[in-house]
């Protein structure tokens, strides 16, 4: 097995040390694509990066599961294909049985084990390539515009009971090129002429070796394991990050597993993907069924740095549109004329769109001939202007009726949703405002929309709301009528702020993560609140999903300290603030009724745009992050990107009231430079340092009180 040992950069970065002697895929693309191979009785799917093989003998079963960057095998034993639940009957899909050995898996010990006589059984395979999953449009600057590439098969299963002859569950899987990553769903279809319940569907069992040996302890207690990541396009939770959003991810025992060293037989160990309130799906003949999409992607560390540039190379890879990033300003409108003059002010200082915010004039619920043609105009306005027109739409976090809000299971009335009263999604005034959502962007024109809720997956005991049957299906068909709506936009080309986490169903970006009520705060206190911001928000995200926020007029209160109106007096502030969101490659919504008020405010604001525009690919790229803003000493970041002429480029900032001189060791392996670096302050007067060992260069840089620094690194 190839060494595993980590090295520590700085107190900053681990990375694998066999990575040195071979290629790094988050460094350079490695060559081998995605194939999928069949040889006697074993299908192989392999991108040089991931393996996984299945044997075909009395039944189908995954025997390997192997990530070939460590060699760590994954499985330590046979498990279903998935598990559904039909009827109130409970049916595997696919497994062997007879394995009495968990704790690992003899070459071959497939062929001796036997299929389970109720479970759903393999009938055939299908290979193709990889299937686009939203046929997405883009209008706006982006880093990726490919789709992903790679290879699909499908196996189907059938079952031997009579009353599920009409019943066929295909199980899907997408091999990625030049990423350790498999995507996995299953699809239910009814091909007879009554209807089928289906309750509780897993789409993936792995029997997964522990990660630790405790003799006692619980599960909740024990480490997982560490060497796969799971997401699903199945989460929400209004937290803006996928871990705490994730409704999916179930790590359970196994008592068959009877050799483990935990007496009680409690290590976690078992991992089962379903959503927990979902589906309760009556399945009407002729109809088909697709279970939530998991997405496991191979890690090779353990250290966070690494594990986040994997998590944001996975969406640059399977959701490319979370990398479209326009420059937005928040307009905060009394009348149209206001949007005109914002419009030409986007014009003369670089922005490429405004959104009508919160609190403006725009009702995109008013389908009314007279509305639609105003703010058609306005759309046309823009557009003759080469400027994108969006604006704001609140679903949730306010109450519409007795009949159309969501209905407490409890109490049988309104209420007991994430935020006390809202609207339930299937009911006819959210089935109405899905409609009105569509007809608005279909006949204006207009180009991104910003939607606030609906909020965490709110289930509703209504039996007479339209768009679900009962409490039991409620939660999946409000899910499935928000993230159609989200696709269809996607597919025009309409640019999505939303409030949560479905950047996996056609979304673009969220908030990179703040407490609003930070934003009345001095803006000497928000510039580092910010940077902390930033640098927590994107460890996970890429720069161009996650927004931020600049209060240029009052927001949830504060005093004239904590805004920036008039812009002309707080010059300094504005600045910076632009610079580093700028910086770090995130939008941040300058809320307020304008982007200048004086030449001087104009001529700043061209700088910044014009600046973040010649860097705008290498400040788009993913953040190293160097030192977390804490007000004591220098904070800052480094994007890297070895495809790019510039390999990196650097934000350092001095919080304190002193001149600081720092060294420090700048940590460069993910820019690909491995024996000398040339760094420029502002782009200019490049000069050489030598890469140790390490990958790191000594630099010294000072810093006047409360300043800023750039440097770009080639």
């Amino acid at each position: 097995m190839k060494s595993t040992k980590l090295i520590l950069i700085h107190n900053i970065l681990l990375f694998p040390l066999f990575l040195i002697a071979q290629t790094d895929w988050l460094i350079q693309p490695i060559q081998k694509k995605a194939s999928i191979v069949v040889k006697d009785n074993y299908i192989e799917l392999n991108n040089g990066l991931a393996k996984r093989t299945f044997f075909i003998g009395p039944n189908l079963a995954c025997i390997d599961y192997t990530n070939l960057t460590t060699n760590q095998q994954l499985l330590r034993s046979i498990e279903p294909e998935a598990r559904i639940t039909i009827d109130g009957l409970v049916y595997n899909i696919g497994g062997l049985i007879g394995l009495t050995e968990k704790a690992y898996l003899i070459k071959g010990a497939e062929k001796k084990l036997i299929s389970e006589p109720s479970a759903f059984q393999f009938k055939e395979y299908h290979i193709d390539t990889i299937a686009n999953y939203i046929h997405w449009k883009y209008t706006t600057w982006l880093s990726n515009k490919e789709q992903p590439k790679g290879k699909s098969i499908r196996f189907d299963f059938v079952s031997l009971k009579p009353s599920l002859k009409n019943i066929t569950i295909s199980v899907y899987y997408n091999l990625y090129d030049g990423i350790p990553l498999i995507t996995k769903w299953i699809e239910v279809k009814n091909n007879g002429s009554s209807s089928v319940k289906i309750n509780r569907v897993v789409n993936e069992v792995l029997g997964l070796v522990e990660e630790e040996s405790a003799v006692v302890g619980k599960p909740e207690v024990m480490k997982k394991q560490h060497g796969i990541y799971i997401e699903t396009n199945y989460a929400f939770n209004n937290a803006m990050r996928y871990d705490i959003s994730d409704q999916t991810t179930h790590w359970k025992t196994d008592s068959s597993y009877t050799s483990q060293v935990n007496y009680n037989f409690e290590t976690p160990c078992l991992l089962e993907i379903y959503p927990e309130k979902a589906p309760g799906i009556d399945l009407q003949p002729n109809d088909h069924f697709k279970s939530v999409r998991t997405n496991e992607l191979l890690m090779d560390s353990y250290d966070r740095q690494r594990r986040g540039l994997m998590l944001r190379k996975m969406y640059r890879t399977i959701a490319p549109w979370t990398t479209q990033n326009p420059i937005f300003m928040h307009l905060v409108s009394k009348n149209d004329e206001e949007v005109r003059t914002a419009i030409d002010q986007c014009v003369e200082t670089g922005y490429e769109a405004v959104i009508l915010s919160f609190g403006s004039h725009l009702n995109m619920e008013d389908s009314s001939l007279k509305n639609i043609d105003k703010w058609k105009k306005l759309a046309l306005y823009a557009h003759q202007k080469n400027i994108l027109l969006g604006g704001y739409s609140l679903f949730s976090s306010r109450r519409i009726s007795d009949e159309d809000d969501v209905i407490d299971i409890k109490t049988g009335k309104p209420g007991g949703a994430f935020f006390g009263n809202a609207p339930c999604f299937g009911s006819k005034w959210g089935l109405a405002y899905r409609d009105k959502i569509k007809y608005f962007f279909k006949e204006t024109g207009f180009d991104i929309w910003e939607n606030d809720g609906p909020y965490p997956g709110d289930v509703c005991a209504s039996k007479v709301h339209p768009g679900h049957k009962d409490y039991d299906d409620s939660q999946w068909r409000q899910m499935d009528i928000q993230k159609e709506l989200y696709r269809w936009l996607n597919e025009r080309g309409v640019y999505i702020n939303a409030p949560d986490w479905y950047f996996l169903d056609g979304t673009h970006k969220i908030a990179v993560g703040y407490r609003e009520v930070n934003f009345s705060l001095s803006r000497a206190q928000q510039k580092i609140i910010n940077r902390q911001n930033i640098h927590d928000g994107t460890i996970e995200k890429t720069p161009s999903m996650g927004w931020g926020f600049v209060p240029l007029t009052k927001y949830q209160g504060g005093g004239e300290d904590a805004v920036l109106e008039p812009l002309a007096q707080h010059l300094d502030d504005y600045e910076q603030l632009m610079m580093q969101y700028y910086g770090a490659g995130v939008q941040a919504c300058y809320r307020g009724p304008r982007l200048y008020d004086t030449e001087k405010t104009k001529s700043k604001v061209q700088s910044v745009i014009g600046w973040y525009k010649k860097y705008r690919s290498i400040l788009n790229a993913d953040i190293i992050q160097l030192r977390r803003a804490d007000g004591r000493d220098w904070d800052g970041w480094l994007h890297v990107d070895p495809a790019l002429p510039q390999k990196g480029l650097m934000m350092l900032f001095n919080p304190t009231n002193e001149t600081i001189t720092r060294t420090i060791q700048l940590p460069l392996y993910y820019t690909g430079l491995d024996k000398t670096v040339k760094i420029g302050i502002k782009g200019n007067a490049l000069k050489s340092y030598n890469v140790n060992r390490a990958y790191e260069a000594s630099f010294s840089f000072t810093l006047a009180p409360g300043a800023y620094e750039w440097y770009t690194i080639e």
